[in-house]
C-alpha cells in the first residue's frame, strides 16, 4: 500500500461515496465515511450506518470480503467533519450541485491538516467554479477523481488538475491510485464530464437518433453494439439501465449548456424519447424499469414508438452472424461495418460519428474551416481509447477502430458521407503516416498530435508484458498448449494458450518440461498469462467425455496420475514456483495454483473447485491440498471432522470465491499469499515474489501427514446427504457424486488416530475420480456442459 495514504474520509454515502468508501477499505485504509444528518432521526448518522447495509447487500459485492466493513467508521458532516480533515485524502462525493459542494469545501478548508489532499468526484462541474473562494493553499491540493460506477469493478479513474493543482500532487494521487487502488489512470483536462463520458454519451445519443430514424429496436441495436462490434454484451441501452437514465440525462445536459463550441452540440440536446421516459418513471434498473424490464415472466424490452413494454423478439443479422464466429475484436468489427444489411449500415453510420468526433476532440481549438472549437478534452488519442476501454468496456478504443479499419479508407468513407474528421488525421495521413498506433508489443507507438511526431506508449515499471517477452526475446520453449518464456533476472514464465486455458496434455506436458528447464538454467518459475477471462477455467471436459465415452478407463486413469504427479513436482520442484491466478480459475485451474510454492492474486479471483457440477470431484489434488492445508498442523487431541466437513462443504457445494480475499477464506489461497489490484501489475509482482523466494534460499516443502476421521466420518456426512436428498434438495446423483466425495474427505478405511500420506488421498481421489466417470449421470453432466456452459441437475 501507499504509505502516503493510510487514512482517507469519503464525505457523501450515496451509491459513488459507499462504493469508493468500500474500495478503498478493501484496499486497506483506513475509511470514515459521513453524510448528513437526517430530519427527525435520534441516529444522527443514520445515514452512514445505512449506507455500510446498502454495502453488505450489494450484488456485485462492494467490498472484497465482508470483513472490509470494519475498516469503514461511519459519521455525520456536521458533528465529524474536523476528524475527517485530519485524514490524509479526503473524497467528496457529496450531490452533484455546485452550491451544496462549495458550501462543504468552505467548511472543510480551515480544519484541514497541513499534507490532507482533497478531491471531488465530480462527474463534470468545472474546478475553477468548485474552488470560487478557496485560498491558493487549497488549490494547489484540489484535484478531481472521477471514479466508475460501480467503483469496485470499472477500472477507469479519471483524474483531473485544476490550473493551480501542484504537479506533486497529481503524481501522488495518480501514483496510488494506480498501485493501490489498481485503477487504470486517465488524465483529462478540466472540460465537461471529462474524458469517457464525453465520448460515450456522445455515441449513446448519436445511436438513439438513428435508432428512433431508422425504426430499429432496443434489441437490434444492444444485438449489433454488443460484442460483434468489441462493446461489453450489455452494449447499449443496458448498459444505460445500469447506470441510470437520470445519470445520461445530468451528463448530456452538462455537455449542452456548457459547450457552446462544441460542433456537435446539437446531439447533447436530449431527445423528446429521453425525457418522456424520465418523466414516467423509467429511470433504468433503480426505478425497475428503463429499455428494459424484470417481470416474473421474465425481461420485457421497451417499444421505443409506443414506450410500452413487450417480450423480447430474438433479432438476426447476416453481418452480426459473421462476426459472432470471429474471435478478434477488429476483424468482429470489421466484418459487421463490411456487410450490406441494417446492421451494417447503422453500425457505419454510428461509428463513423463518434470516431470523428474523437479525433474532434484532441489538437488545435479550430478546425480546418477556421471556426473556434471547445477546449480538448485530453492531451493525446492514447487518454481516449484508454478512457474507453476502461470505462466503458469497449475492446478496442476509437482509434485502435480506426487503425483496424483503415484510416485512409475510412476517411474517404467519411467525406463521402458528409462527416469531417479533425483536420490533424489529414494532416498525417498527408504526411506519409498511415495509422494512429504502430509498433509490436516489445514497444508500441502512437501519433502524437501535439507535436506531429510519435511517442512510446507509456507502461509502468511495474509492468511486465508477456507479448513484449516474446517480441523481444521469443520463447525457451512451446507447443500448442503452453509455452515457456525467460522473464529475466533468472525467471521463467509458463504461460497457457489453449481456449479458456484448459489445462490438457500438452500443458502437463509443458510444465514437466517447465520445471526440467528451471533446474538446469532458471532460479524460478511464474505461472501466468494475459488472458481476460480466465488463468484457467479447468482441465478439457471434451477429453474426459471422449475416453469415458469409448470405455477407455486406462486412459483416463493415466491422464488424472500424469496431472496429480505433475501437481506434486510443481510442489516438490527444487526452485520456487509461483502462481499468478486471476479471473476464471476453476477445477484444474485451481489445483496448478494451490500446488505453486506461493500465490500472487489479482484481487478479483473468482476459484473454486467445481467438479461436481459435471459429476466429478476434484481428481489432480483439490481434495487433497484442502484438506493437508486444514488438518497438517492440526494437533493430535483436536477432532478432525469439524474441518473435513468444512472442506466438504467448500468443493460438494462448488464454492467459487467472489474475490482473492474470499478465496483465502475458503482456503485457497494461504495466509501469506500476497494479492495485487491492479492486473497489469500482477505477472511483475509475481516475477517479484519468486525472485525473494529464490533469492531467501528456497527450499521445497516436505510432505505432509494429517488424520482423517474414516468410517464414522463418512457415515454422518453421508446421513447429511441423504437428509438433504430426503428434502429434495439434491439429486440422485448429486447424491452419488457426494458420497464418493465423502469417501475421500474421510479418508477410507482408517481412524482419527492414524496419520495418512498424502498419496492415500491421492489413490482415493483418483478411484472416484474413475468411478464417477462411468456413472452416465456424469458423462450426460460433463456433455451439457460443453454445449450450454452451465451446469445440468439431473
Amino acid at each position: 500500500m501507499d504509505t502516503r495514504f493510510r487514512r482517507a474520509a469519503v464525505l457523501g454515502a450515496g451509491v459513488m461515496g459507499g462504493g469508493i468508501a468500500a474500495h478503498l477499505a478493501g484496499a486497506g485504509l483506513d475509511v470514515l465515511l459521513l453524510d448528513i444528518v437526517p430530519e427527525g432521526e435520534k441516529d444522527r448518522s443514520a445515514l452512514a450506518r445505512a449506507a455500510i447495509e446498502r454495502l453488505r447487500a450489494a450484488r456485485p459485492a462492494a467490498f472484497f470480503h465482508p470483513t472490509d466493513a470494519a475498516s469503514i467508521r461511519v459519521g455525520n458532516l456536521e458533528d465529524d467533519l474536523a476528524e475527517a480533515a485530519r485524514c490524509d485524502l479526503i473524497i467528496e462525493a457529496v450531490r452533484e450541485d455546485l452550491d451544496i459542494k462549495r458550501a462543504l469545501f468552505a467548511r472543510l478548508e480551515p480544519l484541514l491538516g497541513p499534507n490532507a489532499i482533497v478531491t471531488s468526484n465530480t462527474s463534470g462541474l468545472p474546478i475553477a467554479r468548485l474552488m470560487e473562494g478557496r485560498t491558493e493553499a487549497l488549490r494547489r491540493r484540489f484535484l478531481v477523481t472521477h471514479f466508475f460506477n460501480p467503483v469496485r469493478y470499472m477500472r477507469l479513474l479519471e483524474i483531473i488538475p485544476g490550473q493551480d493543482t501542484d504537479p506533486d500532487v497529481v503524481a501522488a494521487v495518480c501514483r496510488f491510485g494506480e498501485t493501490t487502488l489498481g485503477k487504470g489512470i486517465v488524465v483529462g483536462r478540466d472540460t465537461p464530464n471529462f474524458v469517457a463520458n464525453r465520448i460515450g454519451v456522445h455515441g449513446l445519443l448519436v445511436l438513439i437518433r438513428l435508432a428512433l430514424e431508422g425504426g430499429y429496436t432496443v434489441e437490434e441495436i444492444d444485438a449489433i453494439f454488443g460484442p460483434p462490434m468489441g462493446r461489453p454484451k450489455t452494449a447499449v441501452f443496458r448498459t444505460a439501465d445500469f447506470v441510470g437514465l437520470d445519470t445520461v440525462i445530468d451528463v448530456a445536459r452538462n455537455c449542452y449548456a456548457n459547450l457552446p463550441h462544441d460542433e456537435a452540440r446539437q446531439v447533447f440536446q436530449l431527445p423528446p424519447l429521453l425525457e418522456e421516459m424520465v418523466r414516467r418513471g423509467l429511470r433504468g434498473e433503480k426505478s425497475g424499469g428503463g429499455f428494459y424490464k424484470k417481470t416474473p415472466d421474465g425481461i420485457l424490452a421497451l417499444d421505443l414508438r409506443t414506450l410500452e413494454y413487450r417480450p423480447q423478439q430474438k433479432p438476426r443479422f447476416e453481418s452480426v452472424g459473421r462476426a459472432r464466429n470471429l474471435t478478434s475484436p477488429a476483424e468482429r468489427i470489421a466484418a459487421v461495418l463490411s456487410g450490406s444489411d441494417r446492421a451494417s449500415d447503422i453500425a457505419w453510420k454510428a461509428t463513423a460519428q463518434s470516431l470523428a468526433y474523437a479525433s474532434r476532440r484532441i489538437g488545435p481549438r479550430r478546425d480546418i474551416d477556421g471556426n473556434a472549437l471547445d477546449p480538448p478534452i485530453c492531451d493525446d488519442l492514447l487518454s481516449i481509447d484508454r478512457g474507453m476501454r476502461w470505462g466503458y468496456g469497449w475492446e478496442l478504443g476509437p482509434f485502435e477502430i480506426w487503425d483496424a479499419l483503415g484510416v485512409e479508407k475510412t476517411v474517404l468513407r467519411m467525406e463521402q458521407d458528409g462527416i469531417r474528421p479533425a483536420s490533424w488525421v489529414k494532416d498525417m495521413l498527408g504526411s506519409g503516416r498511415g495509422s494512429f498506433y504502430r509498433g509490436d508489443a516489445a514497444r508500441r507507438l502512437y501519433f502524437d498530435v501535439s507535436t506531429g511526431g510519435e511517442a512510446a506508449v507509456p507502461t509502468s515499471p511495474r509492468s511486465l508484458s508477456l507479448a513484449a517477452v516474446r517480441a523481444a526475446r521469443g520463447y525457451v520453449l512451446t507447443n500448442d498448449g503452453a509455452t515457456l518464456l525467460d522473464l529475466g533476472d533468472g525467471v521463467a514464465g509458463l504461460e497457457f494458450h489453449t481456449k479458456m486455458n484448459a489445462l490438457d496434455t500438452d500443458i502437463l506436458e509443458m510444465i514437466n518440461r517447465a520445471l526440467e528447464a528451471c533446474e538446469q538454467r532458471f532460479e524460478a518459475l511464474v505461472i501466468g498469462n494475459e488472458a481476460v477471462e480466465a488463468f484457467s477455467a479447468g482441465a478439457n471436459l471434451m477429453l474426459i467425455v471422449m475416453a469415458a465415452s469409448q470405455s477407455n478407463w486406462d486412459l483416463i486413469e493415466r491422464t488424472v496420475r500424469q496431472f496429480q504427479q505433475t501437481n506434486l513436482r510443481l510442489r516438490e520442484a527444487p526452485v520456487p514456483v509461483v502462481a499468478a491466478p486471476f479471473g476464471l480459475t476453476l477445477g484444474g485451474g485451481a489445483e496448478v495454483a494451490m500446488h505453486a510454492a506461493a500465490i500472487r492474486a489479482h484481487s478479483e479471483l473468482y476459484m473454486g473447485l467445481v467438479e461436481v457440477g459435471v459429476g466429478l470431484i476434484p481428481g489432480a489434488g483439490g481434495c487433497k491440498e484442502l484438506l493437508a492445508r486444514a488438518l497438517s498442523r492440526l494437533p493430535d487431541e483436536v477432532d478432525p471432522f469439524p474441518f473435513v466437513r468444512k472442506v466438504f462443504e467448500t468443493i460438494g457445494l462448488a464454492k467459487v470465491s467472489t474475490s482473492a480475499e474470499e478465496a483465502r477464506a475458503l482456503g485457497f489461497l494461504g495466509e501469506r499469499d500476497g494479492v495485487t489490484f491492479n492486473r497489469d501489475h500482477l505477472l511483475h509482482d509475481a516475477k517479484q515474489t519468486a525472485l525473494g523466494l529464490a533469492r531467501a534460499g528456497y527450499r521445497p516443502p516436505r510432505r505432509r501427514t494429517f488424520r482423517l476421521p474414516g468410517p464414522s466420518g463418512f457415515a454422518t456426512l453421508r446421513s447429511w446427504l441423504q437428509m438433504m436428498r430426503a428434502a429434495n434438495q439434491i439429486t440422485p446423483h448429486d447424491l452419488t457424486v457426494g458420497t464418493e466425495l465423502a469417501r475421500v474427505l474421510t479418508g477410507g478405511q482408517t481412524a482419527p488416530t492414524v496419520r495418512v500420506s498424502e498419496e492415500h488421498v491421492l489413490d482415493l481421489e483418483r478411484e472416484a475420480f474413475l468411478k464417477l466417470c462411468g456413472e452416465e449421470k456424469s458423462r450426460e453432466r460433463m456433455m451439457y456442459m460443453l454445449q450450454h456452459n452451465k451446469p445440468l441437475r439431473n
